[in-house]
């Protein structure tokens, strides 16, 4: 297959993978990846996962690159805090959430880190456009309600303090009777109570 072919048939995809390619020839000759990316064409990111070198990456593009690398995941924790503006600081690397192990892969883009919840627990994300095409992120709610799932540890007002959460930000996005239901979803013990604690620690800064 000659490149112009390659790159043809998968341009428009933001990120694909081998399986991704034998859709397109199901003989393809796999060297035919070591040379592109020798001549600069394409970069491997992980595990049989590639980009074209010409792909314009913004967050946007990243978010899509997680969802595709470690399927069924979605973007949030400390990257959705910082996407919705709930936290001041920039976040290194993509956070999110998968129904798979822990897992956390370096590639030349970014670090992207997944951290496991139970298949129950898969819920409460929006898919979100981008440049024609949609990446999965949790929902401000959501995105709390995984935090607090995920750091059993976080249980006192100063813990809630140490996330330095905007609480002008946070009255306006979060939507009180839908973190409480996705609480109480959850099926984790004290996570309600938890819950609670948080929206009277935004409400008496």
């Amino acid at each position: 297959m000659r490149y112009l072919d390659f790159y043809n048939s998968l341009k428009s995809f933001t990120v694909f993978s081998l399986n991704d390619i034998r859709q397109v020839e199901r003989g393809f000759y796999r060297p035919r990846l070591i040379e592109w990316q020798r001549k600069g064409y394409l970069k491997k990111l992980t595990r049989g996962y590639y980009i074209f070198s010409d792909l314009q990456v913004d967050e946007g593009v990243l978010f899509e690159i997680s969802n595709k690398i470690y399927a069924p995941s979605y973007v949030s924790l400390q990257m959705a805090f910082a996407y919705y503006g709930f936290i001041p600081e920039s976040v290194y690397g993509v956070t999110a959430v998968a129904t798979r192990r822990t897992y956390q892969f370096q590639t030349p883009l970014a670090k992207f880190v997944f951290r496991t919840i139970k298949p129950d627990m898969f819920f409460g994300y929006d898919l979100v456009e981008h440049r024609g095409k949609f990446f999965k992120m949790a929902s401000p709610e959501k995105a709390f309600i995984d935090h607090l799932y995920l750091n059993a540890s976080i249980r006192a007002r100063e813990d809630f303090e140490g996330i330095r959460i905007n609480r002008d930000i946070f009255s306006r996005r979060i939507d009180r009777r839908l973190i409480e239901r996705h609480a109480l979803r959850s099926g984790q013990p004290g996570l309600p109570e938890r819950v609670k604690l948080l929206l009277e620690c935004m409400d008496h800064a």
